[in-house]
């Protein structure tokens, strides 16, 4: 095996996921691993301040916009009550 992390990611991701499985953890890139693992907690809180965002803009839409309750805007606050709505920039 020995993919590298530099050459293809998804390919190394995949080698170590079958190394953390087979119990080889002595051949495991630990470095990148961390590194990985530290990058997704950072990506998730990004991802989550975005969302809140959009939804305190909405929010302040829906409140301040009565007009626009009619609108798109209602039609996704709806979805999003119902659970069927995941809002997205």
């Amino acid at each position: 095996m020995s993919t590298s992390y530099e050459a293809d990611v998804v390919a190394w991701a995949n080698e170590q996921a079958s190394l953390l499985r087979a119990g080889r953890f002595e051949l495991l890139d630990r470095d990148h691993i961390a590194e990985e693992i530290e990058d997704v907690g950072k990506s998730e809180q990004r991802e989550l301040a975005s969302r809140m965002s959009v939804l305190l803009a909405h929010l302040l839409q829906w409140r301040y916009q009565p007009e626009r309750r009619g609108s798109q805007l209602g039609k996704d606050h709806r979805r999003a009550a119902q659970g069927d709505c995941l809002w997205t920039e």
